[in-house]
């Protein structure tokens, strides 16, 4: 398919967390190209809106008309408008034009402060709102648009359906952030039915840019010829990973990661492809790791970016082990996300004290290995399990975090090499840590070749 665009007709936010900014990282996630019509300039961060200062509306409808009639628009969405003068710009243009757009009726910053007039608010409902494809108001600015308290879902639906009879918009959403109920639910109206869309409630700290980023992505949607509910759905999971990985950034409310939604699965296959690359050293070398094979076999780990990684899931290994046959080292499969627990929770326990310790690789215990690393001047420490706490032992998968947590203890950071003494029935064990597959199996040849 061909390049398509979108267009953010918003504000800028300082901060980079909403505004043009939040739009133009969703479009780019979204696979169109995004372009621009500024509003307003504001001096903002996370927490507070310092200043504002307003295009003049004739700039406004420049700019729209500058892409119009070189590239086309194949959608746009609006955020602050700011003034009455812009919004009746916009609704004028976007009138003739005809380009389905998205509305995101900002009235109030994250931090409170106002963003649009009061004449502007009577303006927006007047002569935005009937042109609107999808308008995609939050709970306060709904209860603004309709003059109805909303705090239930049945709520939420009459103010919906309000909206699209009293003033025109086509479709109707609106954002269960602010509801009380237990999920995130957004009530959507469309031709006469209602579709309730839910994910877990997050963690509330990372929305700076939510209703922008939404708004964005359903624009962006609509612009590559999604239907409209097909392109709310995924503008719905979009917001929700961008708040989960959320830029922990500011003293006030944390931008969304709108890119969250590409970087991860990029992430995923470059790490897949390091691995399959780190394997194929590994067979080069299969007869001098071979002898390194513990009983319990081996197996190497490589977790995704740490911003990202959150459990054994996140980290790809090699399922089914590393094991010893005729005395060479042999992989058992290709590398898998998940196929690891043990190795993937030291890793997983060590990045968050090094982003950069993101591999590890078990093997055999042998104290001529120790001492030559000691010699060769990498850090190692030394954990007795005897030491381990009861309360640690009962818990599931609370050892290999312990051991770590002690090791970053033992050498006041984390070391490249782990030495675990084992314990009753636990097989002793050398970790050895690294920044990436290759670079832990690099370290194992120049220590066993020293």
């Amino acid at each position: 398919m061909s390049w398509r665009v979108a267009m953010t007709i918003a504000g800028l936010d300082s901060g980079g967390g909403a505004g043009i900014h939040a739009d133009i990282k969703t479009f780019a996630a979204l696979g169109v190209h995004g372009t621009t019509a500024l509003t307003c300039v504001t001096a903002q961060n996370t927490y507070e809106v310092r200043a504002v200062q307003c295009m003049p509306r004739e700039m406004v409808r420049s700019q729209i008309m500058a892409v119009w009639d070189d590239m086309g628009i194949d959608a746009a969405k609006t955020g602050m408008l700011g003034t009455k003068e812009i919004i009746e710009e916009v609704a004028d243009v976007v009138s003739k034009l005809g380009f389905p757009l998205v509305v995101d009726p900002v009235m109030i910053a994250k931090s409170g402060a106002p963003l649009i007039s009061e004449d502007a608010m009577d303006a927006l409902s007047r002569e935005l709102l009937p042109i609107a494809k999808i308008v995609t108001p939050n709970r306060f600015e709904a209860e603004r648009l309709t003059g109805m308290k909303i705090s239930s879902l049945e709520d939420a639906k009459r103010a919906a359906e309000k909206i699209h009879r009293e003033l025109g918009s086509d479709i109707v959403i609106v954002k269960g952030g602010h509801l009380n109920v237990q999920d995130a639910v957004d009530v959507v109206y469309i031709g006469g039915t209602f579709h309730e869309l839910r994910t877990p409630r997050l963690n509330d700290r990372a929305t700076h840019g939510t209703g922008c980023s939404f708004s964005a992505a359903i624009a962006a949607g609509l612009a590559r010829g999604r239907e409209p509910l097909e392109a709310i759905k995924t503008a719905k999971e979009l917001i929700y990973t961008a708040i989960k990985y959320g830029v922990p950034k500011g003293k006030g409310h944390w931008p969304v990661n709108p890119t969250a939604w590409v970087e991860i699965p990029a992430e995923r296959w470059r790490v897949y492809e390091v691995m399959s690359q780190a394997l194929s050293l590994l067979d080069r070398y299969a007869e001098l790791f071979g002898p390194l094979i513990p009983e319990v076999q081996s197996n190497l780990g490589y977790a995704i970016d740490p911003r990202y990684a959150e459990s054994r899931e996140d980290v790809a290994a090699v399922p089914g082990r590393i094991v010893r046959y005729m005395n060479r080292a042999r992989p058992s499969g290709p590398p898998t996300f998940g196929a690891s627990d043990h190795v993937a929770r030291k890793i997983l326990a060590a990045v968050r004290h090094d982003p950069q310790k993101r591999a590890a690789m078990n093997i055999r215990f042998d104290e001529g290995f120790i001492e030559r690393a000691k010699r060769a001047g990498y850090k190692v420490a030394i954990i007795d399990r005897r030491n381990e706490p009861k309360e640690v032992k009962e818990k599931e998968g609370g050892t290999m975090q312990w051991i770590v947590e002690e090791s970053v203890r033992q050498v006041g950071g984390v070391p490249d090499i782990i030495v675990d003494l084992g314990d009753w029935g636990k097989e002793p064990m050398i970790t050895v840590l690294g920044k990436d597959p290759e670079d832990v199996i690099r370290t194992i040849i120049r220590i066993v070749s020293s």
